[in-house]
């Protein structure tokens, strides 16, 4: 795998404690939808235990013109480096790995279950399904504590526009602690939330991405529903 060399565009905040950062895309550069790559500070002005190298899913598309990640701002030297590093820095990237990509039965329904920063590859894979025109039945399920939480939730509510096989569910866990309006779902993922818009739950291939209580969590749900593990495919979110 070759190692490329990219430079950051621009960064911006896109949820609360949420910063997505775009790199130019080297040429020849390719990947699918839903993969990640190691990012490599080059040089940084300050470092850690945890090092200079992060993995991050490719929240962009691929054929979105630039190469863009997202990820919880912790107090970390390397974020610490990312918020503040000028525009132009260049960084090492090593990818595309992972195989958490879109099944290619399209007579196969996918169900996406994913929560937080787990959404990132999801962003991808969504965007890149809708301009595509795929015909796969694709639901995403996007739960958060919040709205002011939720990366990514007007490009991934909007993709309806764009690809009518496409479902967006989105549910709020902690509303009372919010100043924003939603219309949407509240409370957790569950077997019943699951059935009001999937309906057979032994049908589907289902994709979960978020830190690794929710995987836990959904993976039990949807066993205790019948559904078989060679139909689960799994990211684990940790450390963000």
């Amino acid at each position: 795998m070759p190692i490329y060399k990219t430079r950051l565009q621009r960064r911006e905040e896109i949820a609360d404690g949420t910063m997505a950062f775009h790199f130019e895309k080297a040429e020849g550069f390719a990947f699918k939808a839903g993969q990640f790559g190691d990012f490599t500070l080059i040089n940084p002005g300050e470092t850690d235990a945890e090092g200079n190298i992060r993995g991050f899913s490719l929240a962009s598309a691929p054929y979105e013109s630039d190469l863009m990640f997202a990820t919880r701002m912790r107090d970390t030297a390397f974020k610490r480096v990312l918020r503040t590093m000028e525009i132009g820095t260049e960084v090492s990237l090593d990818a595309p790995y992972g195989s958490f990509t879109l099944h290619n039965n399209p007579r196969t329904p996918a169900v996406f279950l994913t929560g937080g920063i787990g959404v990132t590859p999801v962003r991808s894979i969504m965007l890149q399904a809708a301009h595509d025109n795929l015909p796969h039945k694709i639901f995403l399920f996007y739960s958060n504590r919040r709205p002011e939480d939720a990366a990514f939730l007007n490009a991934l509510m909007g993709a309806e526009v764009k690809n009518p096989n496409y479902t967006f569910i989105g549910t709020m866990t902690e509303m009372e602690k919010s100043g924003t309006k939603w219309n949407g779902e509240t409370g957790y993922i569950t077997k019943t939330m699951l059935e009001k818009y999937v309906g057979d739950l032994t049908l589907p291939i289902y994709y979960l991405a978020g830190p690794a209580s929710m995987v836990t969590a959904m993976r039990k749900t949807l066993n205790e529903a019948g559904v078989d593990d060679d139909n689960i495919r799994t990211e684990e979110v940790s450390g963000y």
